[in-house]
């Protein structure tokens, strides 16, 4: 499995051609990591680098395509250009020569669509510095810092770095803690991880990496076992496990071994949780029992990777719905942050995985443009556990609803 996109606080970087913005990019890294030209339109895709920013810690830069470009493939780059806004938690709207007109304005608008925050940079201001109540004017009417830079000289660089921290939002960069609040003292938290062909050779998956270390970062101890050996492992475990977490692949299994008063949920949905919109979640999964025949389901993977003959996105999750659904469905499926292949009108349901290699906020981009459509929109681990029959006890210890007669929260 690839490691898919970075999950570091991503900054983006727009602008119009020949504004500098590779050149900001250089100066910011403090090495030459974007290609920098005097002709118009040397950046055509998206470019990333990771630096370190003291007091946030490893960031993505993401030089961009200028929003000005033109022709048929300029209007492409500004398409990719705008689509990198989904995935980015801080941007850097880079002008010029007193400039802010139409292209600026519209950018402007779209970062706010995408609640992105931004910071805008007047570079080259060793040329031509701003005049005239430029600077006052722009801060007045986006509420957003106007830097003076340059990206030649590095005049500006620490008051941009200082803005980057300020403005860079806490939950991109401040670890969230996954199971935390379920969690006390020495309690023993019990993971269900099958080893089958999926599994990466040799290391755990990374929701069970993650899973393993929050436990240990809130004083918990982290039992680890297969799921044939649930069972006989059961029978002499003690004390019981304040929590059991699993694989959603093996919940059925899961559920028949633990006791009912024992919390269970999954790693994915723990992700969904911690990621994605868990509220949304909850009022669409119920959808997989409206579905029609001819339905198109849209299967969001976070991350590209080998197909295994029994995928869990591209094989097992449509197998189950299909089988618990009785109607002949559709499915697409777009791995990574590709773009959707048709409307998200389209789709009569939305299925994200947990989301392991994304930031929160690129998983929310995934998914916003289907809820703010009206497309019920749900997670891997949430689909199984309601296929199976077992989805309120497994949500039931993030939303505090009883399962027999117990409360979890």
């Amino acid at each position: 499995m690839s490691r898919g996109k970075e999950s570091k606080p991503h900054i983006g970087i727009f602008g119009r051609r020949n504004f500098g913005k590779s050149s900001m990019i250089n100066a910011l890294a403090g090495q030459e990591i974007a290609i920098v030209s005097d002709q118009a339109g040397t950046t055509t895709d998206p470019v990333k680098k990771t630096m370190e920013i003291t007091g946030i810690g490893p960031v993505v830069l993401v030089d961009t395509a200028g929003i000005d470009d033109t022709g048929a493939l300029g209007k492409k780059r500004i398409s990719r250009s705008k689509a990198i806004m989904k995935q980015i938690d801080l941007a850097l709207l880079v002008v010029n020569g007193n400039a802010f007109d139409q292209e600026e304005e519209q950018l402007a608008s779209d970062l706010e669509s995408f609640h992105v925050p931004f910071i805008i940079i007047h570079n080259k201001s060793d040329l031509q510095p701003p005049k005239g109540g430029y600077t006052q004017k722009l801060e007045l009417r986006y509420g957003k810092p106007v830097i003076s830079f340059s990206a030649t000289t590095g005049w500006g660089r620490e008051p941009l770095i200082k803005a980057l921290r300020d403005h860079m939002p806490r939950s991109a960069y401040e670890a969230q803690s996954l199971l935390g609040d379920l969690l006390q003292y020495g309690d023993l938290v019990l993971l269900v991880t099958p080893i089958d062909t999926e599994a990466p050779q040799g290391r755990m998956i990374l929701p069970q990496v993650q899973a393993i270390r929050d436990i240990l970062d809130n004083d918990a101890i982290a039992v680890v076992v297969k799921e044939r050996e649930l069972d006989m492992l059961m029978n002499t475990l003690s004390p019981e496990p304040a929590l059991v977490v699993t694989d959603s692949q093996v919940f059925p299994k899961a559920d028949a071994s633990i006791p009912p008063h024992i919390p269970l949920t999954s790693f994915s949905i723990m992700l969904a949780r911690h990621k994605g919109d868990f509220q949304s979640y909850l009022q669409g999964t119920p959808q997989l029992s409206g579905l029609n025949n001819n339905d198109r389901i849209l299967i969001l993977e976070s991350c590209t990777h080998h197909v295994a003959c029994d995928d869990i996105g591209r094989v097992k999750i449509p197998r189950w719905v299909n089988n618990f659904s009785g109607k002949q469905l559709h499915y697409d499926v777009v791995s990574g942050l590709s773009e959707l292949p048709r409307p998200i009108t389209d789709y009569s349901l939305v299925i994200q995985c947990g989301g392991c290699v994304l930031t929160k906020k690129q998983v929310s981009g995934r998914i916003k443009q289907a809820i703010e459509a009206g497309v019920a929109v749900t997670n891997y681990g949430m689909a199984i556990a309601y296929i199976h029959g077992i989805y309120e006890r497994a949500v039931a210890p993030f939303t505090g609803k009883k399962q027999e007669g117990l409360e979890y929260l």
